[in-house]
Parts: structure tokens; sequence; C-alpha cells
């Protein structure tokens, strides 16, 4: 892969048309598009990790979003300055614009995210893994569609759709965004076909948007390396990583471990002590000991956390932008195959690992975080049985009630099973946690308007 190639302001939809000129970039004007769209304004009634806040704010998914893109412009800017002392600016035009692009892909990484955290992936995966969503797979089968699309549902995909899909009404190409930016949301370049034999089970579009992402790659000089390249047509486009997407995945990863673990004493969850042992432990030496000194000159402890949250953000951006740097040309190659912050040195590695560790005791498996689990499995499993079956059977006086509350952009008549199961998937992913829980209030009977 090249770098002249791979940073392109080209927009997805409207190639061949020719905008007057602006001040901003185009890599710019994506950063706002996303700002200002309905989509990620939704993202503040989103679970990230905990449930909405009561007298605690904790993190949203619309913050959670903000500051990965915040560390994500820091791992931009770091990464273009080094490579400007490798590389001639007038080679590669917009060598300077990584910072712009990680920082609008940042945005939009969790907008495909349903309502109620990654406990919404898990439950829509059950649905049809489990639940009565099964009874449909052989016909998706039949009609030569892919039913792993549903069965390891996964928000980065649907992210990629949101993004990019021409709902009705809509314009081609989606939000328009540059090629770039698209790209450096897609973490895993592979159909899901591939999820079961993939980590994690996770994939990167649906059988829908895999012609827009080949076309993407294509253009970007996304191919495989020379190692695996005879097996590509076996693999069914499974590419490898778009670079930035490693930048993105970092602020990611940077981000969330560490909040988490900040929220978690806001909480109660995690005493300040244990806070303290873990943030410590990235530090040693003369840096640990000014760092103690500093957080001294304060005694609340909210704003001792918060600044050595800080100093191991800056650490962490610094350590992932090395690592980067080290591997540039084994990334350009195809051939670099785990995230940046499992490069890292030693004791950052291993301090980080431990708040992996304690993030899974302490946190993920908290009573107030299983209960939003418990919740998202009922509400989906019903609001999905629900507004399949209005689709599936649209003459019944009760579908036609149901149908007039999806919204118009949505293709109610897909004349596929496939397209009925993704039309319903399109709505009930983009509803905020209280609108999801609202409507299955509504029409299960237990919420109904003031007479």
């Amino acid at each position: 892969m090249d770098w002249s190639k791979l940073l392109s302001g080209k927009r997805l939809g409207v190639e061949n048309y020719h905008e007057r000129k602006h001040e901003r970039t185009n890599f710019q004007r994506d950063y706002d598009r996303l700002i200002f769209s309905s989509p990620f304004r939704r993202l503040q009634n989103k679970t990230q990790v905990f449930p909405l806040p009561g007298s605690v704010f904790v993190h949203n998914r619309l913050t959670h979003s903000l500051e990965v893109s915040c560390v994500g412009r820091s791992l931009g800017k770091n990464v273009s300055a080094r490579l400007r002392q490798k590389y001639d600016i007038r080679d590669i035009p917009n060598l300077d614009e990584i910072d712009s692009i990680v920082s609008a892909a940042c945005l939009a990484h969790d907008m495909g995210n349903p309502p109620f955290g990654h406990s919404g992936e898990r439950a829509i995966a059950a649905y049809f893994a489990d639940g009565k969503g099964k009874q449909f797979e052989n016909q998706v089968r039949n009609e030569n569609n892919r039913w792993e699309d549903f069965l390891y549902f996964e928000g980065n995909a649907n992210a990629i759709r949101l993004l990019t899909h021409k709902f009705n009404g809509r314009r081609d190409g989606g939000f328009a965004l540059t090629y770039s930016t698209l790209a450096s949301i897609v973490k895993y370049p592979f159909a899901s076909t591939h999820a079961l034999t993939a980590e994690k089970r996770k994939f990167g579009f649906f059988q829908t948007e895999e012609d827009t992402f080949l076309k993407i790659a294509d253009e970007l000089g996304i191919s495989a390396p020379l190692s695996n390249a005879s097996q590509l047509s076996t693999l069914n486009s499974q590419l490898p990583r778009y670079p930035l997407v490693f930048l993105v995945e970092a602020a990611d990863d940077i981000c969330y471990q560490i909040m988490d673990i900040e929220d978690a004493h806001k909480l109660r969850l995690m005493t300040r002590e244990e806070v303290f042992d873990l943030f410590f432990a990235f530090f040693e030496g003369k840096r640990l000991d000014d760092m103690r000194r500093t957080m001294n000159m304060v005694n609340d402890v909210n704003e001792q956390i918060s600044y050595l949250r800080s100093c191991i953000i800056g650490l962490l951006v610094d350590e992932c932008t090395q690592e980067f740097i080290d591997n540039e040309e084994v990334i350009l190659a195809g051939e670099y195959n785990r995230p940046l912050i499992e490069g890292i040195g030693t004791i950052a590695r291993d301090a980080y690992r431990h708040c992996s560790e304690a993030a899974y005791e302490k946190i993920y498996v908290s009573h107030e975080v299983v209960d939003v689990e418990l919740a998202g499995y009922y509400i989906f499993g019903y609001l999905l049985e629900t507004i399949i079956d209005a689709m599936i059977n649209p003459t019944h006086s009760y579908s036609k009630l149901l149908l007039n509350r999806v919204p118009m952009q949505y293709d109610v008549k897909a004349p596929t099973v496939y397209g009925k199961i993704q039309c319903a998937l399109d709505y009930i992913s983009g509803m905020t946690d209280v609108y999801a829980l609202d409507l299955y209030r509504k029409i299960t009977g237990m919420s109904l308007p003031a007479v």
C-alpha cells in the first residue's frame, strides 16, 4: 500500500460532483458532517457500559466517541509529523490530513451500535442464534443471502451500512464521506462468513455493503499481502486493514479501558486505592515520583484520578505512535496483525492488561451492567419478533398500525426475508435506549398516553 493513494479525498456517491472550493478540506468536512448528524446526536442516549446516569453522570456513547476522537486526533497528528520526516510531502499531498481523517473516523466508529451497549449486539445475535429468529435461517439461505450477517450481528458493520447505504429518500453514498474516512472505520475487513474463525467473531460489512467496501479498497489500493494473495479468491474479500484503522482502534482501546476505570470509581464499584494501584503501575522511577508530587497538590480524589488518567492517556498515545512508526512498513505490506496497544512497552502493556482484568472482574459483570444486558435481551427479542412479523404479514390489521410507526427511510416493503430482517435491524439499531424502552412499553400496553 502507498500513502499517496491511501489518503484520498474522493467522496463516496458524489465522485464526479464538482463542489465549490472550501477553506476546509474534505476530511475536515467529514468531521463536521458527522458532528451535526442525527445518528451522532442520538449517541447521547445510548449506553456505553453503565446504565444511563441518575445522580452520577458516567460515559455514554456520545461522550465516549468525542473522547476517542480527541485521542485519535493526537495519534494522527503524531504519526503525520513522524512520517513527514521520512517522506516528501510534495509526493503525498494529504499527509498532513491524517489527524483529520482519524478524528472523523473515531466520531463514527460507534454510530452503528444498537441501544444498551454491547449487550444490544449480543441480544440481536442471540435472537437469531437461539431465539425465535432462527426460524428464518433456511429462507435467508435459500435466497442466497448471508444468514451470518444476523447470526453475528456487528455494530462496526452496521456503522458502514449507516454511513454508506442509500436509504429511502436519501442520496447516493449515504453520508458521502471520503473514501479514507470510511476505510478507517472498517476494523474487520472481511465478510460475516469469516466471523466464526475470526477473533471475537467480528466482521466488517454486511452482504449489502460488500461491493461498496471493495470499491473503496480498490480506490485506495488496499490489497492482499503477497504471502496470501494467491488465497484471496477463496477467502471472499478478506483484505488487510487500512493503515489508519490501527490508530482509530488504538484511540478506542485507550479511552474505553481507562475511562471505564474512572467511571467505576465514581459509581463506587472500585475504591480509590484500587484505582491508584492500577494507574500508578503505568509508570516507574522519577516520572512516578514527580506524578505523585503533582497529584498530591490537590486533595480532591476525583481530581487526582483525573490527573493520573490524563497522564496515562498521554503515555499510551506516545507508545502507540511509536509502535505504528516502528511497524509502518509491515502495516503498509498488510502483514501487521495485532492492535497497536499489544505492541507497546512491557510496563505499559502489563499495566493495561491489569486494567482489563480488573474491569472485567469489577465492572463488566457488576449487577448494574448485567441488568442492562438482561433487559436488552428481552426488549430486543420482542421488538424484532413483532416488527419482522409485521413486515412478513403486512396485510394484518396490527401489522399496518405498527408499520406506520417505522420511518419512511426504512424499506418495510423489501422483497426478501433478508431485506425485511435488515430493515427491522436498521430501525431498531438506530433507536436510543429510551426510545427502544418506550416503544416496547407502548406496543405491549404497559404505557399508554394520558387520557
